[in-house]
């Protein structure tokens, strides 16, 4: 047996973009196809209790499938997916040779011990079982660790690394395919199904394919990438690579005559690949049918599409609810607005004067005779970034964070000076004898990790309203104590500690970016100054 084995996924993953509505010649001719290609493993689609449609490649039985499967190859397996949840292990008929050979179990992180009871089920019925968790880029590794222990004691034929979300980059393939194959018995062939957010799914295959190592591997693939969203490795591609590269004997013929006869035509019909909102989804860690249902709406920028992903809880992003992502959409219709004089009233406040952002950092208490000196000198127009200033005069407070709001809100109520507000437009509270507000999507930063940060989010507003130098004061960075973040005690967030070193370099990141397009000068230490 070869060390690489090809599993084609054209009839299953792909059977999201048409309902599985492929009409049942057109099944068969893709598993004939296929077969005659000599693929090694050929996913004939779904099986899935009442699914009685036979032009369709969801099936309520082996039998159903022994239909469309016709003649085998003896060099070929067929298999099928069950849904953990979908059909139950009494709905299937013991292994005979003349159906499928192989059964692919997939299921969620909650159905981990229901899920291994029907495999081993499946495995006692004499099915070859692959165990395919979603998700598993997205596990913690303690998890994935337990997981693994699971899976080794069944013993299951394959375990996979599924990147559901397309988000793995070389460095992220290599640090999990050497934690599981550390842990996982070196008989369980590993699985790598990928999608192509990044278009990274075929550079990531052939790399899983260099690493050397003994264990055998299995790469998904679908014809012409044919797959919900972004869609999956091209089986043309990686076929040919692997004939070129180590002589492999796949016939390119019937795998492009597939491509030509039978998925072109859905090409015209329906849209799958790679997209600017799919490269959305996998940069916020979100599935990948939360940007096909943002895309569809047809109402929104590239911008708002982001916010709204990026606005999901993180605990909801990696699985996909529609009522979650419509709840998301109107909240977010609710809220978006047009901010073109905003912007034209801060351009004209800001011209001709240097702006000073003040975050609330310690070091504004510390360094506040040679701040003041500055703001007595240099005039510059000055933003307080989500605080009330008590030592210093602002003409302007900016906020975007809802609790920031109201505490400012409170201490303006006895403070003797109306600091002039500056709101985003998730703030639903209107005040407009005292602010302003802006449109929150248009100012959020790519990385989810920082992106709604008020002082990064001001930024990019200034850079949008023209300001070409900038002066920042009390961005001192996170520290582990981080009752020592904030000159006020009320300004507290309680924040991990792993957490607070991946935002100090996102926010370093952001801001050798933001230099590039204007000037920043740091007024007091700042863990940010390289």
């Amino acid at each position: 047996m070869n060390r690489v084995q090809i599993l084609d996924c054209t009839l299953r993953d792909g059977g999201y973009i048409n309902q599985f509505q492929f009409g049942f010649h057109p099944i068969r001719t893709i598993i004939r196809q296929l077969s005659l290609a000599s693929i090694d493993i050929i996913e004939c689609g779904f099986l899935k209790s009442g699914a009685n449609d036979k032009d369709t490649s969801l099936f309520d039985s082996v039998e159903a499938l022994r239909e469309v499967i016709c003649q085998k190859n003896p060099s070929s397996m067929y298999v099928a997916m069950i849904q953990y949840g979908a059909i139950t292990a009494d709905e299937i008929s013991p292994f005979d040779d003349t159906s499928i050979d192989g059964i692919r179990l997939t299921f969620h992180e909650h159905e981990i011990d229901e899920a291994f009871l029907l495999g081993a089920s499946l495995k006692e019925k004499g099915y070859a079982v692959f165990m395919q968790p979603v998700g598993t880029s997205t596990y913690e590794d303690s998890n994935l660790l337990s997981l693994i222990k699971q899976v080794n004691k069944l013993d299951p034929y394959a375990f996979y690394l599924v990147d559901t979300l397309g988000t793995m980059y070389q460095k992220d393939l290599h640090r999990m395919f050497h934690l599981i194959d550390h842990n996982l018995n070196p008989e369980i062939i590993l699985g790598f199904h990928s999608h192509n957010n990044l278009q990274l799914s075929f550079a990531n295959a052939m790399d899983l394919i260099s690493i050397q190592t003994s264990r055998r591997l299995i790469i998904d693939s679908s014809v012409f990438g044919l797959g919900r969203g972004a869609g999956n490795l091209c089986t043309e591609l990686i076929t040919r690579y692997i004939n070129e590269t180590f002589g492999f004997c796949y016939d390119m013929l019937p795998i492009l005559e597939i491509l030509d006869e039978q998925i072109r035509p859905l090409k015209i019909k329906y849209e799958w690949g790679y997209d600017a909102a799919y490269y959305l989804a996998s940069a916020a860690g979100c599935h990948p049918n939360y940007a096909s249902f943002l895309l569809n709406k047809q109402t929104l920028r590239v911008p708002d599409i982001n916010a709204i992903l990026q606005s999901l809880p993180e605990s909801q992003k990696c699985l996909y609810h529609k009522s979650l992502i419509e709840k998301a959409y109107l909240h977010y219709m609710a809220h978006q607005i047009q901010d073109d004089y905003v912007i034209s009233q801060l351009r004209s406040a800001i011209k001709g004067r240097n702006v000073l952002l003040a975050a609330p950092g310690k070091s504004i208490k510390r360094h506040q005779d040679s701040l003041l000196q500055f703001i007595k000198e240099q005039n510059p127009f000055v933003i307080s970034i989500q605080f009330y200033p008590m030592d210093f005069d602002a003409d302007m407070i900016f906020c975007a964070n809802l609790k920031r709001y109201h505490f400012i809100r409170e201490y303006m109520e006895t403070a003797e000076k109306k600091i002039p507000l500056l709101i985003t437009s998730n703030i639903a509270e209107k005040n407009d004898d005292i602010q302003s507000v802006i449109n929150y999507g248009s100012y959020l930063n790519d990385d989810h990790l920082i992106v709604d940060n008020a002082g990064l989010m001001c930024l990019n507003l200034l850079k949008k309203a023209g300001a070409d130098k900038v002066f920042l004061a009390g961005y001192d960075g996170f520290r582990i104590n981080q009752q020592k973040n904030y000159y006020h005690r009320s300004l507290y967030l309680d924040m991990g500690s792993e957490k607070l070193y991946k935002v100090n370099s996102a926010i370093s990141t952001r801001l050798d970016q933001l230099k590039k397009q204007m000037e920043l000068q740091f007024l007091t230490p700042s863990a940010y100054v390289s």
